[in-house]
């Protein structure tokens, strides 16, 4: 037995120790320097995230550095929850310290505001209001953030399922499938789909069936068929027969649009109450308020115009905001719409027009900024026409010629108050003037057609190119029909091509298999580029997601053969057909609600706000007259004592002028917000679809308040 000494076991215990060591910091340094991926992933989800997110995340690790509030620990785990679902870089502890630290500044700053410059109580009972909500609304928020992720994710999920089937009919790779639908989709949910396979590339998890399932769990409380669909792919990997591997495939995406219509179904059902509640609280109940506030502040000195446009233009429209949100967070997932030019910078060139014989680009917004300018300098005239003449037509209070002024039509007609104190004593007030409220007209006007314009302009040229598309798409699922079976006939797919646009001709297929195939013959481009190429693609003039991955199936299955390609389009004209038959069927539910808001937006919105507008100025007119027709001397005579009384009880009232304006600014504010929830109950989240209705809807309904009031 051989002895060895301490001295000894040292030496080799720090030697081993020293390689150990050496060992394990030659792999930190390989770790290190692994996650290229991780700053791609990085990258890409700061270009998605939009700047209102990291705002909010900078608010909340500053409110987190001022003082630390702990959320309860079941607040917490739902928080944590939220938060993994809409890629946020907070804590629950930074969002809970942010919605109490947050409203608490606003309640500080806006009474402090509100003693500085009026010294009124209702602005100091408006900032504790609102403050007092604001904890609510701020707690919420990482809520309110993750369902908005969460109906733009779910738009694609149908579309998700669609692409990873497809890819594994003709190659049982999941990993490969997960990448291809991933190139596919629209954010967020490929920036979902690429945040499992990174997960994988940076060994969080060991297989993509592990990191698949821990993303999965995030879906299981709004969207349980998107879950089984998965695990029916997954599934299908561990089946020996082709026959019932492919069956299960199917069958996923079967579980996904008939759990979809379903889901639709009990939403359009459910949907009638907060419709109904929302129409009530945000356009019927406010404008009948409209008709009682003239007595209100004819006869109530201390209630000016600026307080009702903080009730109407503020407080209410942040209300109805708040209604419509909750409304669309209810809204089943799986089914809607995706923006076209997302990702796509051509398509994102196309929203600029061109102006003038040398068709210069110019920006949508300058133009309408330009628009809107000139309707609000015209529309505030009688503002900055008063301050260049403080006299021109200015009446007294003295009865001559059928007016006030002197004249038998007033442009403006400021006029001295009537109040014996208070803040307008002794001060010109107005401007009271027909002419004026008819010029005030202008600045709804101009915001209502500026917006509408913007919107207008910057989606036409656009929506153009996805109609086209979406005509395509109709008779695309025939045209693969077609295409597979000339493939099956074993022609060469770039042959097939120009057979199927001879025989399609004069319809949109025959057009895109045209350009393929004038790609092919003219330019000596291969199938790929015929399709793809970022000059002379066919898919340049018809940008469709279902296209391009039908195109994109029949690159790669082409390569295994054409009887495999044959075979790869014919099942996916199958799932373009059922996708098309479900989307129809959901149209048809939503037809009557969709309807109803539509009505409120085009014809009941404005047309009962410009009767009420018509109303306003004639009972503020008529007061306005009567409290001019009694004398307001401080006579000895009884009589004389009350007439003043009288002329001094109507007070001056708001001028029609500024009423009208904040009524107008209001039907604005209501209809842009209409346009939004009737856009997310039929589409989703599709951005493209909005611009395009708030486009029309603004221009359409405020000319229409403009011509009734």
């Amino acid at each position: 037995m051989v002895d060895i000494s301490k001295d000894v076991l040292k030496q080799l215990f720090s030697k081993y120790k020293g390689e150990l060591n050496k060992g394990l910091n030659n792999n930190t340094i390989k770790k290190t320097q692994k996650p290229i991926f991780s700053r791609e992933y990085q990258e890409f989800k700061k270009a998605l995230m939009p700047n209102r997110i990291t705002l909010y995340e900078k608010l909340c690790a500053f409110s987190q550095s001022i003082v630390e509030i702990k959320p309860k620990q079941e607040a917490k785990e739902k928080l944590e929850k939220l938060i993994k679902i809409s890629h946020l870089n907070i804590t629950p502890i930074s969002a809970i310290s942010f919605s109490v630290l947050g409203p608490i500044f606003f309640i500080f700053i806006s009474i402090s505001l509100s003693l500085l410059l009026t010294g009124g109580i209702f602005f100091i009972v408006i900032s504790l209001f609102v403050g007092l909500i604001l904890i609510k609304i701020l707690s919420s928020l990482p809520e309110i953030i993750a369902n908005s992720w969460r109906m733009k994710s779910s738009n694609q999920m149908v579309l998700c399922i669609f692409y990873i089937v497809t890819y594994m009919r003709h190659t049982s790779n999941l990993e490969n499938a997960i990448g291809f639908a991933s190139e596919h989709l629209s954010p967020p949910l490929s920036l979902d789909m690429k945040k499992v396979l990174w997960d994988v590339e940076t060994k969080e998890y060991s297989s993509i069936k592990d990191a698949l399932d821990s993303y999965l769990e995030t879906w299981r409380e709004w969207n349980l068929e998107f879950i089984e669909a998965f695990h029916l792919i997954e599934g299908s990997l561990y089946e020996p027969s082709e026959q019932r591997r492919v069956e299960l495939l199917d069958k996923s995406l079967d579980v996904m649009l008939e759990e979809t219509y379903e889901k639709m179904l009990h939403f359009a059902h459910d949907l009638q109450s907060p419709v109904t509640t929302l129409h009530m609280l945000g356009v019927v109940m406010p404008i009948l308020g409209l008709v009682i506030l003239p007595l209100v502040v004819s006869f109530m000195d201390s209630v000016r115009w600026y307080h009702i446009s903080v009730l109407y233009n503020v407080l209410l429209p942040l209300g109805i905001f708040y209604l419509a949100k909750n409304i669309l967070s209810t809204r089943p997932t799986g089914y809607g719409e995706s923006s076209t030019e997302e990702g796509n910078p051509e398509l994102k060139e196309k929203s600029k027009i061109e102006v003038g014989p040398l068709k210069l680009k110019a920006s949508p917004l300058m133009i309408s900024m330009i628009f809107m300018g000139i309707f609000l300098f015209i529309g505030f005239s009688p503002l900055w026409m008063h301050v260049i003449a403080p006299d021109y037509d200015m009446g007294f209070g003295e009865e001559s010629e059928g007016s006030v002024c002197g004249h038998s039509f007033c442009l403006l007609e400021y006029r001295m108050s009537k109040a014996t104190e208070g803040p307008t004593y002794g001060k010109i007030v107005g401007p009271y003037g027909l002419g004026a409220t008819i010029l005030g007209l202008m600045v709804p006007l101009g915001l209502g057609l500026g917006l509408g314009l913007y919107f207008k302009l910057r989606s036409k040229n656009v929506i153009e190119i996805r109609n086209r598309a979406k005509e395509l798409e109709k008779e695309f699922a025939a045209a693969l029909f077609q295409l597979g079976n000339r493939l099956g006939d074993g022609i060469p797919s770039e042959l097939a091509f120009e057979r199927v646009s001879d025989t399609m001709k004069g319809t949109a297929s025959g057009s895109f298999f045209g350009l393929v195939s004038m790609n092919i013959k003219k330019m000596g481009m291969s199938v790929r580029e015929a399709i793809f190429n970022k000059k002379t693609g066919a898919i340049l003039s018809f940008p469709s997601r279902i296209i391009e991955s039908s195109m994109k199936v029949l690159i790669v299955s082409v390569k295994k053969g054409p009887k495999v390609a044959a075979q790869a389009l014919i099942n996916v004209a199958r799932y373009i057909k059922e996708i098309h038959r479900v989307d129809e069927r959901l149209k048809d539910l939503m037809a009557d609600i969709v309807g109803s808001m539509r009505s409120q937006i085009r014809m009941l919105t404005p047309v009962v706000s410009g009767i009420v507008i018509g109303i306003t100025s004639m009972i503020t007119t008529i007061l306005g007259k009567l409290g001019g027709m009694f004398p307001t001397g401080t006579g000895g005579e009884t009589a004389m004592a009350g007439a003043s009384n009288i002329a001094t009880m109507f007070g001056d009232g708001v001028p029609a002028y500024y009423f009208q304006i904040v009524v107008g600014v209001y039907v604005v504010q209501v209809i842009y917000i209409l346009s939004i929830v009737i856009n997310g109950i039929e589409n989703g989240s599709d951005k493209l679809s909005e611009r395009y209705s708030l486009g029309i809807n603004l221009t359409k309904s405020i000319t229409l308040y403009v011509i009734i009031s």
